[in-house]
């Protein structure tokens, strides 16, 4: 038992923390941070952040992923995320802490291109969608299909054996830097647009990488995965 009472105290330490508890409460609302942003949040300097962040990952609370040049830090699971919710009540925190700003909504943040797959809000909307209808699951930093996911990408005529002979990536996660949350690229992720592309659910913006999701696509996306965009 003492070992149970030695680790259990550690992780109490640890969570209780002001300026940690600070960055986690900001991590609760689901969307990855780089240190830089968690650090002014908890009003800590860069290199303070990174040793608190360095304890958060060796004791398994949060992960780290790369996405281009940046490192974004989130919660390890869904069921750390909820513990720490659950505390949240109890840990000591001023009421005036920072929260961290999400970036300013524009059409560029709504809805754009990422590399050659739908990215921004409508994107992680679309992807969030399809893991609730269990046509997609997650399998580590990858996504899977499910067998009623073939019938479904079928059916809006997109052959799923044909996309997987590609020479790249099926489906994976991909970080969204607005959202700060995935959305799905890769050969599946492309092939989507291409098919939303084609149905007039999207329009190509001249000279940039935003796009216009038109009204019967906004009727056609609710009809076929249940939300309002």
């Amino acid at each position: 038992m003492e070992y149970l009472e030695k680790d259990f105290s550690e992780i109490a330490a640890l969570l209780g923390d002001k300026a940690r508890a600070k960055m986690l409460w900001n991590l609760l609302d689901g969307r990855a941070y780089t240190a830089t942003e968690l650090a002014n949040c908890a009003d800590v300097s860069l290199q303070s952040a990174s040793n608190h962040l360095s304890k958060l990952l060796l004791n398994n609370i949060l992960i780290v992923e790369k996405q281009g040049r940046h490192r974004y830090y989130k919660f390890s699971t869904p069921e750390v995320a909820q513990v720490i919710e659950s505390m949240a009540s109890l840990l000591s925190l001023n009421t005036n802490y920072k929260k961290i700003k999400r970036p300013a909504i524009t059409a560029f943040t709504y809805a754009r291109t990422c590399y050659k797959h739908l990215a921004g809000e409508v994107g992680v909307k679309i992807t969030n969608a399809l893991l609730e209808q269990n046509i997609i699951k997650p399998s580590e930093k990858k996504y899977l299909i499910t067998s009623y996911g073939e019938n479904w990408f079928l059916k809006l005529g997109i052959q799923i054996e044909i996309t997987k002979n590609t020479k790249r990536s099926f489906a994976h996660q991909c970080l969204d830097w607005s959202e700060r949350k995935h959305h799905l690229a890769g050969a599946l992720g492309d092939a989507l647009l291409i098919k939303m592309l084609e149905k007039d659910w999207f329009r190509k913006n001249k000279n940039t990488r935003k796009l216009i999701l038109t009204t019967h696509g906004k009727q056609e996306i609710k009809e076929l995965l249940n939300i309002d965009l």
